[in-house]
């Protein structure tokens, strides 16, 4: 199925359906992951993620009848409604244009009218601690650029820090491309911020939830805005219990023994590893140069179906697109 914006200025015909990547960096996000993930999909139609952040999963699948992202993060959810909505704009205030810009010009004195706004320190700095967005497309705007030049995308302001380089980030005259492809994505997708709790408990019976919380035992104050205490984890189970006859459970949780026991009641429980690697352009306390250093990511998939007769095998899902 093919999908043509009207107001896009290079009239790209774009497939709506297609696999892409995620158009942020996220903090746990599963996209190294993403293909141990789809083995384990089962045919459905309707797809709920209740902790959406970066959706890797969602954007790497393809879509069905019905599609929800949700995600406690205000702001985060902005961004994916602006993109949908407002593609064009967003993409506008991304670039230098002739008109009265509230960017100091000495930020972006060597750019062209009509270019992207350059990945620098000096802008990540400006839009971090000067910038104050007043309405929601420049919220959006703000949000895109500080989380596609942050260290792993990492958006809690204390822990925010420069990320970029042009080896391994997507560089600022691909990031129309990417909101264009991402929107085309979104269209008829459902973006709401709920608590996770009214979300599955309302999902349509017959519904896939892929459910991927922040870590059971990790400092995740550090990496979001908004905290996931404890007391959220046992009540996430509870109410994934009492959702589990009309539902189909597909969770991801760091590989710790308190998980496994909490959801010993589930069908299939399986330990996963994949190599992943975290890039940064300089040290921050030294401001030494720094390599990527490669990690090896341990969790496990928890589900509440048996996943052993099939596998989302389809070739266009092997074929993802990297940006």
């Amino acid at each position: 199925m093919l999908f043509k914006r009207p107001d896009s200025s290079d009239n790209t015909y774009i497939m709506l359906n297609q696999c892409i990547n995620s158009p942020f960096r996220y903090a746990g996000g599963k996209f190294y992951a993403r293909k141990l993930i789809l083995e384990h999909i089962p045919t459905h139609k309707y797809y709920i993620e209740p902790f959406a952040g970066g959706a890797s999963v969602f954007f790497a699948k393809k879509k069905v009848l019905h599609n929800h992202l949700n995600d406690l993060d205000e702001e985060l959810i902005n961004v994916y409604k602006i993109i949908r909505d407002h593609p064009e704009e967003l993409i506008f205030f991304l670039k230098r244009h002739s008109a009265v810009s509230r960017i100091p010009p000495d930020l972006i004195e060597n750019v062209n009218v009509g270019d992207s706004l350059p990945a620098t320190k000096e802008l990540h700095s400006f839009f971090k601690k000067k910038f104050n967005p007043v309405n929601y497309l420049e919220r959006a705007g703000r949000w895109f650029y500080l989380n596609r030049t942050s260290y792993s995308g990492i958006m809690n302001i204390q822990n925010m820090y420069w990320g970029y380089g042009d080896k391994y980030s997507m560089q600022p005259k691909n990031w129309a491309a990417n909101i264009r492809r991402t929107s085309c994505k979104l269209q008829n997708v459902q973006l709401t911020s709920l608590d996770f709790e009214e979300v599955i408990d309302k999902a349509p019976s017959g519904s896939l939830l892929f459910v991927d919380p922040p870590y059971f035992n990790a400092d995740q104050d550090k990496f979001y805005n908004c905290i996931f205490s404890r007391e959220d984890h046992f009540r996430l189970e509870k109410c994934l219990r009492r959702n589990t006859h009309r539902l189909l459970i597909f969770i991801t949780y760091d590989n710790t023994p308190e998980v496994k026991e909490l959801y010993s009641w589930m069908t299939e429980i399986h330990d996963k590893e994949w190599n992943y690697c975290i890039q940064r352009t300089d040290d921050q306390k030294t401001k030494a140069p720094r390599k990527g250093t490669r990690y090896k990511g341990k969790e496990i998939f928890v589900l509440n179906y048996s996943s052993h007769d099939f596998g989302y095998k389809e070739v266009h899902q092997k074929k993802l697109m990297f940006a």
